[in-house]
């Protein structure tokens, strides 16, 4: 059906259709995702957007999460152990379901290319990959290219540039996961894109992007979980609702609609399936970030439709807060409710607080638990671990009872 057609050919009752199926959607009630890498997965953005997003988006869906991410680390391990203690005790102990593994940017030690140190690259790429379907079988396997190392913002130190050098890497990333039937995740080619544009707008902050050329800022890490969630059959929707201001006949994706009143203001109730992803617009990465990507175009539109409204500006309240004044020519073209300030903002943005006190909670249990004080009896761990353990499930409960979708009352009324 066209949106844009009259809405005398919409049932004039209001419809709630729900259009974004987990089913298609690659995770599954259930699930546990373990993000193996180095430092950039340890830095842990990318790791908490995706898991954010999930939440906000399928709120009932029940995912698990670890970030198994360890600075400085290679295909063939490092600070934290070798490779052959790493994804034994910090990988197949946490019977994954989903994998994603991203390793290069220490691999190439930082220097124009060297067959050698990418024969090296290959052979320990090739033993995760051998040790991963013996001792995970049926987990789904997502090879990521590596991330960028920003010669961008900032001229390259040799010709050819270290990103020249992880492309290479990438490209074998690639083959392995098409010959050993594996998902391959780029997010190499989004970032630098990405960067490219942003430069053109903001040269100086486009350079904080990537401030030390190798760690993403969070702006920068939007990217690459989009690139993730992208690859995974994310949906863009929200939702998206649509009314008639003189008759009251609606229309809604992923999202129900009642008592709707017309005459001088315009009012209903909505009650969204979903969230928007929650983002800090008044940050200048993230702000020159947005601008120079699809973020919200691909993975965030929560769309809201007046039509036949009178010519002029109008004021939207939601739950007796002004939202903004938008034109009639404005709201029957659609605006996109994810770019300003509402309470379903505020909602995803508490969730995602929550997530990132999760996140941080399994993170200690890991780090200062598990491996810094491994060595330590189980009998006298055990408590301990139980009690931290109790704490995050506990996140867990919290974190979806904040993405829980509640209704609003909408206004609309003109200037």
């Amino acid at each position: 059906m066209n949106k844009k057609a009259t809405l005398s050919s919409i049932a004039l009752l209001t419809i709630g259709a729900q259009c974004c199926n987990a089913s298609d959607f690659a995770l599954h009630g259930g699930d546990r995702v373990v993000f193996y890498g180095d430092s950039i997965t340890d830095n842990s953005p990318y790791t908490t957007f995706v898991e954010t997003y999930v939440l906000t988006r399928f709120p009932e869906l029940n995912v698990r999460y670890f970030n198994a991410g360890v600075g400085g680390d290679r295909v063939t391990g490092g600070w934290m152990g070798g490779v052959d203690q790493r994804l034994p005790r910090d990988l197949f102990s946490r019977r994954p379901t989903v994998v994603t593994v991203m390793l290069g940017m220490n691999d190439g030690s930082y220097r124009p290319f060297d067959q050698s140190i990418f024969d090296t690259y290959r052979t320990g790429f090739e033993h995760i990959v051998d040790e991963a379907k013996k001792k995970a079988p049926n987990a789904r396997l997502f090879l990521i290219k590596p991330s960028p190392f920003d010669d961008v913002t900032r001229d390259p130190s040799f010709p050819g540039g270290y990103n020249g050098v992880l492309r290479r890497y990438g490209e074998l990333v690639g083959e392995l996961a098409q010959k050993n039937g594996y998902g391959a995740i780029d997010l190499n080619t989004p970032v630098v894109d990405m960067l490219t544009s942003a430069k053109e707008k903001d040269p100086a902050t486009a350079a904080k992007i990537i401030p030390d050329r190798v760690h993403p800022s969070a702006a920068g890490h939007l990217i690459m979980a989009e690139a993730i969630l992208k690859s995974w059959n994310a949906p863009s929707l929200v939702s998206s609702t649509e009314i008639d201001a003189k008759t009251g006949a609606n229309h809604a994706e992923n999202a129900s609609v009642s008592n709707v009143k017309t005459g001088p203001a315009l009012t209903w109730t909505s009650r969204e399936n979903s969230l928007p992803f929650p983002l800090d617009r008044g940050n200048a990465e993230t702000k020159l970030v947005l601008a120079s990507s699809d973020f919200d175009r691909a993975l965030n539109q929560e769309t809201l439709r007046i039509t036949s409204l009178a010519d002029g500006k109008y004021k939207l309240s939601i739950d007796g807060t002004k939202v903004g004044d938008f034109s009639s020519g404005d709201l029957a073209e659609g605006i996109n409710l994810a770019q300003w300030s509402t309470p379903m903002n505020r909602q995803a943005s508490d969730a995602f607080a929550i997530t990132g006190d999760r996140t941080q909670t399994r993170y200690f249990i890991w780090r200062q638990l598990e491996f810094s004080l491994g060595h330590m009896p189980a009998k006298e761990m055990n408590p301990s671990m139980n009690a931290f353990a109790k704490a995050e499930d506990e996140l867990i409960r919290l974190q979806h009872a904040a993405a829980k979708p509640v209704p609003h009352q909408f206004e609309l009324i003109a200037e």
